[in-house]
Formats: C-alpha cells, structure tokens, sequence
C-alpha cells in the first residue's frame, strides 16, 4: 500500500489508517475477531493504528495491544486522550493531572513503552492549552510519546496552539484528526487550509458518515434496526424524522447512483473522495467485520475522475455540512446560556 508523510514529522505512513473504534464492547466483542480484523490490515500494508482511551472503556486498547505483540516496531500507534473516562470529574480533559495518569493507562493497556501520536479527543476551552502543552511536551522528553495530536479542533484553536508552542517553546501538534465525508464538508472552509499552512498531517474519521455512505441508508430501504453502543450515542445523526437526516438521504441515493455509474462501489467512492483532497494524509478507516474491511481497503487503489468530483460538488457544495450535528464539535458560545441573558 502506498505510504504517505505524515505531515512535515518524517514519518511514513499508509494511506488508509485502521480505526478501532468497533473492537470491544462498542462493537465486536470477540476479542480474536478483533485481532484477525487487525492482522489482516496489517497484512495488507496499513501500518497506522488509531485507537482511544475511551472507546469500550479501555477495551480497545487492549484488544490493540494484543493484536500487535511481535509487531510493535512496525505500526504508527495512535491513541487519544480528554473523553470523560468514567463518573469522577478528573478522570477527562486537558489538565497535567489527568494526561499523567491517561498516559501511563494507554501504555499499560496497549502493552507497549511509548506512543507514536498522542491526540486530545476534543477541543475545551475551559482548559487552558498551555497547560496540556506543557504535560504533553514533558511526555515527548521522557520518551513515553513521540508526537502530539488533536482532534476536531477549530480553526481558532489550532492557530492558538501554534502560537502557544513557538512562544513558550512547547512541543507543536503536528495532526489533526477531523470529520471528513461526501456528507460533512465544512472542513474545507478553514480546517484543511490551515493544515496546509502548518504542515499538518490529516487523519480524518468517517469517510463514510457514520455508515450513511455504506450504502445501508436509503430512502427505499429499512434503516431502522438496531444501532451499535457507538452509534446510540450519536443518536441525533442517524434519527430519520429530522429534516437535516432527510437531506442526508436524498443526497446518499444521488451519490449512490453516481458510484454505480462510474463502476465502483459507494464505500471506494467514499472514501477515495477523502483521500483526493492535498490536504488529507490518511482516512481513517473503522471495520467491526472482515466484510467490512475488505470493502474498505479496495478503497486505496480507487481514483476519482474530475468529472466525478464535479458531479459530488454538485450533490453536496464544498465546504457544506448536510447536518451540523456531524461536524463532531459545537462551540458553547451558541449554547442559549452563552447567547442570552
């Protein structure tokens, strides 16, 4: 498969990245389903990984760090951090506290001595980024991590952290991890410029929507059975009465009719759209079956003609979210507390 550089960092890495979102709890259970998932991936030359602490509660982690004994040195591993871990309210966020003891966690569970790219989950503004700078920069020089992350950020927030790092002589994230679709395009408009500008490497999450370019949501088909644990929990992007999921529909059976035209499935489509953009280093692929990867990785080898990306363009703008609930991040200053006395 073919490799990538991750951003300006020297690393290499393959063009599709295995999420692991679906191994555990949230997904398949079997934790030697799980690991064959793995293998087979890594047997057909991904060799970057992305799990977090809080998918299944740990159990992802784990189940990663199983799949990789013996192959440790050969893998990009990611993991993440901020996502609250359980009910105490110092077990999340940003603050040294928390990454010291997050940190020590992921390794433990991912059975190995240090992490290539350790990502912050979300974006807080109640945590003063200086602060996780810090912790994460001291990381980096005891060796127990190689390279910062985030993930969803906005635009405003990753120039802060830029500025942060040159001016306090922090350790720079050199990733971010976005929602990126044919479905959820408003990174266009400033998330992957900036990128660029930085020298950034992009690893976006859902090239397929959730499951909407998966080809199982269309308006002459039965969506309602039932969710995964991960899906629950994004109910509000898959309920079916919500006009803005409507729009998602109508534009999926388009996009769905444009891939049989041009000989390929609506899964390639998919993600071969994410892997096109100049910006983008690796879509993050999540299988919970081996179907389900095979499907995906026939995916590298898929180009998209200019007429086709046109013809996207015309069904979903660029720069356009079909329903804001995907874009992964709302800011709290349009919470009514915010914007009401």
């Amino acid at each position: 498969m073919e490799h990538r550089p991750l951003g300006r960092t020297g690393v290499s890495v393959s063009k599709l990245c295995l999420g692991t979102m679906m191994f555990g709890d949230w997904g398949t259970k079997d934790h030697d389903d799980s690991i064959k998932i793995i293998h087979r991936a890594l047997d057909a030359g991904i060799n970057f990984v992305d799990t977090a602490d809080v998918y299944s509660q740990g159990e992802s982690e784990v189940i990663v760090g199983k799949a990789l004994a013996g192959r440790r040195q050969d893998v990009v591993l990611a993991t993440k951090f901020f996502m609250p871990y359980d009910d105490d309210p110092n077990h999340q966020g940003g603050s040294r506290r928390w990454i010291m003891t997050a940190v020590e966690n992921s390794l433990r569970r991912l059975n190995t001595d240090y992490i290539d790219l350790y990502q912050m989950h979300r974006y807080d503004p109640a945590v003063d980024l200086d602060e996780t700078l810090g912790a994460l920069t001291d990381l980096v020089r005891a060796g127990k991590i190689r390279y910062l992350g985030h993930s969803t950020f906005p635009a405003s927030a990753i120039v802060d952290a830029q500025y942060i790092a040159r001016d306090r002589g922090r350790e720079r994230f050199v990733t971010e991890q976005p929602t990126y679709s044919m479905l959820t395009r408003s990174i266009e408009n400033e998330i992957l410029p900036l990128t660029l500008r930085y020298g950034m490497g992009v690893i976006p999450y859902s090239p397929l929507a959730g499951g909407w370019l998966s080809g199982r949501y269309r308006t002459d088909g039965d969506s309602t059975g039932p969710m995964s644990e991960a899906r629950k929990r994004l109910a509000n992007r898959f309920d079916m009465s919500l006009p803005e999921n409507q729009r998602k529909l109508d534009a999926v059976d388009q996009l769905a009719q444009l891939a049989d035209a041009a000989g390929i499935s609506l899964i390639e489509m998919a993600i071969a759209f994410v892997l096109r953009h100049p910006a983008v280093t690796a879509p993050i692929i999540g299988p919970r079956t081996m179907d389900h990867l095979e499907s995906q990785l026939a995916a590298a080898d898929v180009v998209l003609s200019d007429d086709v990306l046109d013809r996207i363009d015309e069904i979903v703008p660029p720069g356009v979210t079909l329903n804001p609930a995907g874009n992964g991040w709302v800011s709290p200053s349009l919470r009514p507390a915010a914007r009401r006395r």
